[in-house]
């Protein structure tokens, strides 16, 4: 006799299998990245009898959720990661990419970009020509979702949706202005009666709380934390995270004052290794040593952000504080037109550029992929556990000399460099660069 769970496995059709799947229980038996689902699918063959859709054989897979690091198989499903295991028959796989020689890991999460593109003349960022569209930045650097940091505010952000999140391939996840009309232009930005947590709060809790992650708090002029304090009101009645980007006040605004009394855990600060001594107090003092306070506002749990960008990101801090331990806990690119042909590039670039600054490839992908997803409140995100979003890069680790800039074009040698061969989103492919996952023309 059939045990319930066999039963139900093959009465069910395989759109019920895949629809089924988050709700399963997960127990990480034979690996962490297994569900209860995987362990009894492969030894009852019911994955198998349903047929794998694509099979990513013989990669080192590298998911910091799971615990995964080594040589392992991926299997997907429809649009789902169905197994994760040693040696998983490609008989069994509609189609099997070879992935020996690369590295697999989950698709990236960009916690901080401008994707708000648009041709108002009269605006900076917010439906403006310095934002980008996603899908043209994120598949070709192994990146599958992205978010958006306050480009648009309560005002603006339904524009902002149908316009390109609804529009875009790529995950695309937002930051809620704490101001209305978003990032329309800097003086917009400071008027203190269009930052409303109420509103902020209603849109994020009522309205859109699928696409919206948290608030954000940027540009401010003025000569106390009166912007910052707003967010994080707005953030308090949405139980969302704030982010910070705090640089263009005169004088400076102690970070220690806002870290410790102005800031929650789980609250993110950006442009980590910024340096604008005139508007922006940095973690590193005049000698190169990272400041006592830094470890312990990390400590309690505020999150350092890259945000690279293309004026925010220096050598000449970044690496005397790694060399001291102090590693920020996200990578991401500040993504507009300032920053993709300069020092940043994409998110392989950057990754690899903190390779060469003595990161692992391990911690360059757990700050890419998994704490991202931990500071957005996403679990499902960042991972290749099984039933998630199949959602995967593929790199090629390329080894030589390569040299890597910041935004006043410095200069650090490396001697790898990150490649992405793959990207696959919600089991399609969206990235193929060499067609490693295609057929050859003259094969039938």
């Amino acid at each position: 006799m059939l045990l319930n769970f066999e039963y139900l496995l093959i009465k069910m059709d395989r759109r019920d299998i895949i629809k089924n799947l988050s709700a399963l229980p997960l127990a990480g038996a034979m690996y962490p990245a297994e569900s209860a689902f995987a362990s009894h699918a492969q030894r009852s063959g019911a994955v198998q009898a349903q047929g794998i859709d694509i099979l990513l054989k013989g990669g080192h897979v590298v998911d910091p959720k799971n615990g995964i690091d080594g040589r392992m198989d991926v299997a997907i499903m429809a649009d789902k990661i169905v197994q994760v295991a040693k040696d998983i028959p490609a008989k069994d796989a509609k189609r099997v990419v070879d992935a020996t020689g690369k590295y697999v890991t989950p698709g990236l999460i960009d916690l901080h970009v401008h994707a708000f593109h648009g041709t108002n003349r009269e605006s900076y960022i917010a439906d403006g020509w310095d934002a980008l569209p996603p899908d043209g930045f994120t598949f070709r650097a192994g990146v599958t979702t992205v978010v958006d940091a306050g480009s648009a505010g309560w005002r603006n952000f339904r524009d902002f949706k149908r316009q390109t999140i609804d529009r875009a391939r790529t995950r695309v996840l937002a930051l809620l202005n704490i101001v209305g009309v978003g990032m329309h232009g800097r003086f917009e930005e400071q008027n203190i009666d269009d930052m409303n947590p109420e509103m902020c709060a209603y849109m994020i809790t009522r309205l859109f709380p699928d696409i919206l992650v948290g608030v954000k708090s940027a540009h401010y002029w003025g000569a106390d934390f009166t912007q910052v304090d707003r967010a994080v009101k707005a953030g308090e009645l949405a139980k969302v995270p704030v982010m910070v980007d705090l640089g263009e006040h005169r004088p400076p605004l102690p970070i220690e004052e806002l870290f410790i009394k102005h800031l929650r855990p789980g609250d993110i600060w950006t442009h980590t290794y910024a340096n604008a001594p005139q508007e922006r107090e940095v973690p590193v003092d005049e000698n190169g040593k990272v400041k006592s306070f830094i470890f312990e506002a990390q400590k309690r749990g505020i999150v350092f952000d890259v945000g690279h960008g293309g004026g925010a990101f220096h050598f000449p801090h970044a690496v005397p504080a790694i060399q001291q331990g102090f590693i920020a806990d996200i990578i991401s690119s500040d993504l507009h037109i300032g920053s993709m042909n300069g020092g940043m590039k994409d998110m392989a670039n950057l990754l690899s550029k903190f390779m060469a600054m003595g990161l692992s490839l391990q911690d360059v992908i757990l700050r890419a992929t998994w704490n991202p997803a931990k500071v957005i409140n996403r679990p499902g995100l960042g991972n290749l556990s099984v039933g998630s979003d199949a959602d995967v890069a593929v790199f090629s680790l390329r080894t030589g000399n390569f040299g890597f800039t910041d935004v006043r074009a410095r200069k650090i040698d490396g001697t790898q460099r990150l490649e992405t061969e793959l990207t696959l989103r919600a089991g399609r492919i969206v990235w193929d660069l060499n067609g490693i996952a295609s057929q050859r023309w003259d094969e039938q």
